[in-house]
Formats: C-alpha cells, structure tokens, sequence
C-alpha cells in the first residue's frame, strides 16, 4: 500500500522554494511515496480563499506559486490523486484530466460540497446524478472519479437512510468510487470500519489520521476534548481499519490532519505517523 501525505497540511513549510524543497525531502525521508494535491493549492489562490482556509486551520500559504511538477521530481515523489471541487470539474474537464495527467496520477478526488444540504434528498440524489455524468467523462479519458466524505454525508434524509447510503446506491462503480476518510466518520459517531466493509472494493483511497487527546495533568472537568492525533497515539482502532482496508484492496493511504500536531510543526508531526505506517505497509 503506497503512502502518500495530504498537501493540505503543508501550506506553514511551503512557502517558499527552498521551504518546500526541505519539507519534500522530509516527507521522502520519512517513508511517504509523495503527496495527494489540492488544485487551490497548486495555483495562485484569491486571497478570500487565503483567508477562508487559515480560519477554518487549514492556511494553504502561497505555495500555488511554485512549480511543483519540478519540485516533486527532484525530490523523488509522485502523487496519488489530484483533489478538486465539482463545479470547477464540471466546467474546466478536459484542464482537470490535463493537469492529473501531468503529474503521473489516474485519480481526481471530489473533496465534498460547500453549503449543501446533505439533509435533503433530493439534492443528494441530484449530486450522486452529476457525479456520475462527471464520473463517466473522466473514465473516457483513464480517469477515475473518487468522493471524499468528511462527516456530514452521515445525515439522514429520511428515517433509516443516510446521504451517504444514497451516494453509495446511486452512484455507478464503472464511474465513481470512493476514498473513504476514517477520521470523519468516527469523528461524526459512526463505525469506520462497518462503513469500510460497506464500501468493499468501491474503497479505492484511505484518509486516515488518529483521534484523541493530549490532555496531560489535572484537567479543568472530567471531560477530554478530542482532535486529530498522531497515528498510533490515539484511540482510534486504526490496525482494525488498517486491516479492513487491505481486504478491500485498496492501494494507497493518505494522512491529512489540519492542527493539534507534535509541537505545532505539521512535519514533525507527519514523521511520528510515518513510522507507524512503515511498520504496516
């Protein structure tokens, strides 16, 4: 199973050149077989989105002004899927299937949808219909089309029947697959690893990071907050995913967290999970 590393954590130790050439080397020596990029983040980004991302903890830096076609090429990394949104999918196509092209990668990941009702049938079933359409270009070209779900796919849009049931259900294996984060849906109450047996083989992708707490001495209640963690340092059952994921056959796992990283330095943070996924893969 290849190891790749979130881009999305990286926008604090990218921003400039010789930054980004560091971090590469870093990410290489730690065991990773590259990077999962996030289209905003290889482009200039508007500085809206700029501040949008660092106040949801998720600063993409200004790294989109780089040529990271060079820089993983020097540092002997690859990419194991290209993020975008739906609506820049569904409107620039053939510049999506170009630029995943370019960097060695047959995967475009949709990243999940901002202010959409998930409660709502109807839209669900309307996004699993374009998803499809998006789906079944893409696969003319050699490219498959997997959905990321963070947790709110785990509404319910009516009694006994969540969003991501009907994602499931209504989309076609022959054009849309998954890549299943693990986090999310534990983060959201829900039994990861049931969901990754749902899922089977349309599991194509893993995103996983741990959950718990770095709560030490007296605390202020008896009640932890939890958040991302290192993996391994959590309280998530990740060698009972781990092992879920291989019989789905799933080839490539992805770590992404946002914050809450080992002395605040998302590096450092990425090698403490790197040898935990050495030891597995």
């Amino acid at each position: 199973m290849k190891k790749y590393v979130q881009q999305i954590m990286l926008g604090t130790v990218t921003a400039r050149e010789a930054q980004a050439q560091e971090t590469l080397q870093r990410i290489r020596a730690a065991g990773y077989d590259g990077l999962e990029l996030n289209r905003f983040m290889i482009h200039p980004s508007s500085l809206m989105v700029r501040m949008l991302t660092r106040a949801a903890g998720m600063p993409t830096g200004s790294g989109g002004k780089l040529d990271w076609h060079a820089l993983l090429r020097d540092a002997g990394l690859g990419v194991g899927s290209l993020h975008a949104d739906l609506g820049s999918l569904e409107k620039e196509t053939e510049a999506v299937i170009d630029e995943a092209k370019s960097f060695g990668t047959d995967r475009v990941v949709i990243t999940g949808m901002y202010r959409f009702d998930y409660g709502d049938e109807k839209s669900v079933r309307d996004l699993a219909a374009r998803l499809n359409r998006t789906g079944s270009q893409l696969r003319e070209a050699g490219i498959s089309l997997l959905y990321h779900n963070h947790n709110v796919e785990l509404l319910q849009v009516r009694p006994g029947l969540r969003a991501y049931d009907l994602l499931i259900t209504e989309t076609d294996p022959a054009c849309v697959n998954f890549e299943f984060d693990s986090f999310w849906f534990t983060d959201g109450g829900a039994d990861a690893r049931a969901w990754m047996e749902k899922l089977g083989s349309r599991m194509k992708m893993w995103h996983v990071t741990d959950r718990g707490s770095r709560q030490k001495g007296p605390a202020m209640t008896p009640i932890l907050k939890a958040d991302s963690v290192e993996l391994g340092t959590g309280n998530m059952d990740l060698d009972a995913l781990y092992a879920q994921a291989v019989r789905n056959g799933v080839d490539a796992v992805v770590l992404e967290s946002h914050r809450n990283w080992i002395d605040k330095d998302p590096v450092r943070s990425l090698e403490v999970s790197g040898q935990w996924l050495r030891e597995r893969t």
